[in-house]
């Protein structure tokens, strides 16, 4: 399997997974047997306007991120620095019907002027918050960030695969990907998860499997301050793949992953836990916390891990913004 199969599968699969939840991401697992029968959903569903298939700010922000470190590569500016302005041309897509004037250094960009990006789906209220004040730089690794530093909101989470994509070391990963969370979230955790997964990605890359992928990453993580929280749901999550007979209730055992420890537990838990890919992604959504975050994480180590050509072509055809993350993956490659 070629990089590019695994980096389209990553961010593909992270796609997919965001759009199974995004329609269920406020209903309780009451809620959505009730409405879609005991074993929840096995599909698309109708979302905005009645359309499937349909991304969240969670596939909206990876997308830009992305481009960022495309940018970042072939520049002088430094990654950081162009995350944030990639952040602040997705911040524009939620406040514009439209792409407003280029005015501004940071509103130049090939994806910025796609349309169908201008749409506002659910943002995390610190990624809004946060982009709207001035950002000196990350903290050192373990202090409180400058920006929202008690938050620690799963939007760090669910737009961080692409560090792990294209770091030439899962270190590099994890600390390229901690520090653009600060851009957002200052709380530590917050920002030690997001390097966590990024490092999971980076070891799946390399070719490892899922299960060594997270221990190394815990291994990695260990070594930074103030990264208790993220290891305990990471460990808890190992310790409830292996006990088999993967459920909904067992994924709410690790909470509602409204914030990012919980995420990206919850996301390598179903990962792990389920064999099939497809049963994977509809085990990551069919819960009562933030479904389309957890679908999105899921879907991102399941693609980095198997390419893209396992993931279900009926989920794929329908895919918003497929053209555009295809084009964006073979730009990162």
């Amino acid at each position: 399997m070629d990089v590019r199969d695994r980096v389209s599968g990553c961010l593909l699969g992270g796609a997919i997974g965001d759009a199974l939840g995004a329609p269920i991401e406020f209903h309780s697992l009451r809620q959505i047997r009730a409405d879609h029968g005991t074993d929840g959903i096995t599909g698309y569903v109708a979302t905005w306007r009645g359309r499937t298939g349909l991304i969240t700010d969670d596939t909206q922000m990876t997308l830009f991120t992305v481009e960022a470190l495309v940018r970042a590569r072939d520049s002088q500016a430094g990654t950081v620095r162009e995350v944030r302005e990639a952040y602040l041309r997705w911040l524009d897509t939620q406040h514009h019907p439209a792409p407003p004037p280029a005015d501004l250094p940071h509103r130049t960009g090939r994806l910025r002027e796609e349309g169908w990006l201008y749409s506002r789906r659910a943002p995390g209220n610190a990624c809004l918050s946060g982009l709207r004040r001035p950002f000196p730089g990350p903290s050192p690794m373990g202090r409180p960030g400058p920006v929202n530093p008690g938050s620690k909101g799963c939007g760090t989470v669910m737009r961080s695969a692409p560090f792990g994509l294209v770091a030439p070391s899962p270190r590099e990963a994890f600390e390229s990907s901690a520090a653009c969370a600060q851009i957002t979230h200052g709380h530590v955790t917050g920002y030690l998860a997001a390097g966590a997964f990024a490092a999971i990605v980076a070891y799946l890359m390399s070719g490892e499997e899922l299960e060594p992928a997270v221990r190394h990453s815990m291994d990695l993580l260990a070594r930074y301050p103030g990264h208790e929280e993220t290891t305990a749901a990471l460990r808890a999550a190992v310790t409830l793949a292996g006990r088999g007979a993967p459920s909904p209730e067992r994924v709410e055992s690790l909470g509602g992953a409204w914030i990012a420890e919980e995420a990206l537990a919850i996301g390598v838990y179903c990962a792990l836990a389920e064999p099939s890919v497809e049963g994977a992604l509809l085990l990551s959504v069919n819960h009562s916390g933030d479904s389309d975050s957890t679908g999105s994480v899921c879907g991102n180590l399941l693609g980095a891990r198997h390419g893209a050509a396992v993931l279900p072509a009926a989920w794929l055809r329908p895919l918003e913004g497929r053209e555009t993350i295809e084009r964006l993956a073979a730009e990162l490659c």
